[in-house]
């Protein structure tokens, strides 16, 4: 069960590091609304540019910590929960633009790994 906590930490955490720091100015099928990139799909969602800059900082902290925690159990927990609550939170700004489900399922899929992380 170690190493499949492991797999998923990895999963989670690299996934996200993708989307926030390698691919956030890349179009992407599950951007909300018509955006091509994070700050229009910010917009679309009607945030400001502000909001997008702490919601990285969030979700690439809670990545970082997910990778730490191979090493430090203790963070796991925490930081599963925290990128869960985000990733719920993505899909509910999906929901607020009346976004086609699809674009919800990677953030549903990941909130989803982060409860299977809490629960091993």
């Amino acid at each position: 069960m170690v190493y499949l906590r492991i797999a998923l930490q990895l999963f989670v955490a690299l996934g996200v590091l993708n989307v926030w720091l390698l691919r956030a100015d890349k179009p992407s099928p599950y951007r909300g609304g018509n955006a091509r990139d994070l700050r229009g799909e910010f917009s679309a969602y009607g945030l400001p540019p502000a909001m997008m800059y702490l919601v990285g900082a969030i979700k690439i902290l809670l990545a970082l910590t997910l990778i730490v925690g191979i090493w430090f159990q203790l963070l796991v927990r925490p930081a599963a929960i925290g990128m869960g609550f985000m990733m719920l939170g993505a899909v509910a700004m999906h929901f607020k633009i009346a976004d086609p489900l699809k674009k919800s399922i990677p953030a549903a899929g990941v909130a989803i790994l982060c409860l299977v992380i809490v629960l091993l």
